[in-house]
């Protein structure tokens, strides 16, 4: 069975559809399985056994440059010449919808499970999944539902780590994860400005914690963030890393700690132990809790059909309430 998995962003949501793929390999070790996405997100399914090819897009250059869109098509449909048996749409949007379209015989969310309403009526087949659900979980069944796989979900605590690199990554990553001192990674950037957690804040739980403390940041402004939590506490700045790099270092980390964000859902991907911080996003909706990897979030209940990108209710969280988390996972 041919199969083709229409996902193209962002990082922290490919993350959380990817955890489906051992399942689908349990069930179908036969089949063959191709993942299209947005170029820029390549690094995150690289290496992955469990994927036959990643086929990249870049639909995100058709915003800036409406004549890109003639040789996006242009991509697809050669994709398309792979002759897919299933192509299964976990994005939802028009754009993902299209794509799948093109390549053959594809599933989605029907139109009361997606915002994205006018994607559903581009799929020959779709089933109901409430899109409040957690998304790890909307991801799994419509898989499963897709495939006739049977129930899959009350098997994610016994998941397999899935995300991967080479020896290489590992190699240049070492030298921060010497010592015996505990390694404790944070992860200071997010999408949006409303779901970064307040550097003072970030201070006091790295003046409040004992081991080695690593910052790792994107881009200039995330470098300056971590340069002030460096310059007011023991932490280290790391150079920059890329995504296998990344991936390298946090499956050995002791703890990770940060946003809503694509590189602190990786601590969950790699079975580490982490503290997912939210803001203006629904913790229940957007990660899953578990014995090793905990939530703190402003405790408010939040509608994922109606998020306020400039809410800074993150900036409420008391730092001591992650500091009493971050101890009990550090023992």
């Amino acid at each position: 069975m041919k199969i083709a998995i229409v996902k193209l962003s962002a990082m922290g949501d490919i993350v959380h559809a990817m955890v489906a793929l051992q399942f689908i390999k349990k069930v179908f070790p036969d089949s063959s399985i191709d993942w299209i996405v947005e170029e820029s997100f390549f690094s995150v399914l690289e290496h992955n056994p469990d994927i036959n090819a990643i086929l990249c897009v870049n639909l995100k250059a058709i915003k800036t440059d409406k004549r890109k869109i003639f040789s996006e098509l242009k991509r697809v449909r050669k994709y398309a010449q792979n002759n897919y048996d299933i192509v299964i749409d976990l994005q939802g949007l028009l754009k993902s919808a299209i794509v799948s379209r093109i390549l053959g015989s594809n599933i989605g969310f029907d139109k009361h499970s997606i915002r994205e309403k006018i994607a559903s009526f581009l799929y020959k087949k779709t089933f109901f999944i409430p899109y409040k659900e957690n998304v790890i979980v909307r991801n799994l069944d419509l898989i499963t539902y897709s495939l006739d796989m049977g129930s899959q979900k009350e098997l994610l605590d016994q998941k397999e780590p899935f995300l991967y690199f080479k020896d290489e990554d590992r190699e240049k990553t070492a030298s921060f994860l010497s010592g015996s001192q505990k390694k404790i990674i944070y992860i200071l950037g997010s999408s949006w400005e409303s779901k970064v957690y307040p550097k003072e804040k970030f201070v006091e739980i790295i003046n409040a914690l004992e081991g080695d403390h690593l910052l790792v940041w994107g881009d200039k402004k995330e470098y300056a963030y971590a340069q002030y939590v460096s310059e007011n506490s023991n932490a280290q700045i790391l150079p920059h890393l890329n995504l296998n790099e990344l991936k390298a270092l946090i499956s050995s980390a002791d703890l990770v700690i940060g946003g809503d964000s694509g590189p602190t859902h990786f601590a969950w991907a790699l079975n580490r132990p982490s503290i997912t911080i939210f803001g203006p996003t629904p913790s229940c909706r957007n990660t899953l809790a578990c014995k090793i990897n905990k939530v703190v979030d402003c405790g408010k209940e939040i509608d994922p059909l109606n998020l306020d990108k400039k809410d800074l209710c993150i900036h409420d969280i008391e730092a001591e309430e992650i500091i009493t988390v971050a101890k009990e996972l550090l023992k």
